[in-house]
């Protein structure tokens, strides 16, 4: 499974969405509010990718599914934190928001092409 580009190219849009978010958090404003969103913010945008690691090391096609609807519910988790900032940028936090959209329908996807394999869908059994 890890053999495949896409997979890799997913890794590293959720890393860079990681960054991102971390780079956004260092511009805004230091408030009470902010402090404390930023923190469930990181935990969350670094959350996708992680579990989406670990869905490439799954060892069953349930485990596999468990994992990306994680980083989907962790993608979503973040677009809420990101709507919560206080922020004199909107520019960065709508590309941001945009991107947990992007992501959370990558996963959904992912999700659905489990349910209804197509010829080509990678067997867990073999």
């Amino acid at each position: 499974m890890t053999n495949d580009r896409r997979y890799f190219d997913l890794e590293e849009r959720t890393l860079r969405f990681a960054v991102d978010v971390r780079d956004f958090l260092k511009a805004c404003p230091k408030s009470m509010s902010n402090f404390e969103y930023s923190k469930q913010l990181i935990r969350s945008s670094g959350s996708d990718g992680a579990n989406y690691i670990e869905a490439n090391e799954a060892l069953s096609k349930k485990d596999f599914v468990m994992r990306i609807k994680i980083s989907k519910k962790e993608a979503k988790e973040s677009r809420y934190w990101l709507y919560l900032m206080e922020t004199p940028e909107q520019k960065q936090k709508e590309q941001l928001v945009n991107e947990t959209l992007e992501l959370m329908k990558i996963f959904g996807s992912i999700v659905e092409s489990c349910k209804n394999p197509s010829p080509k869908a990678i067997d867990f059994e073999n």
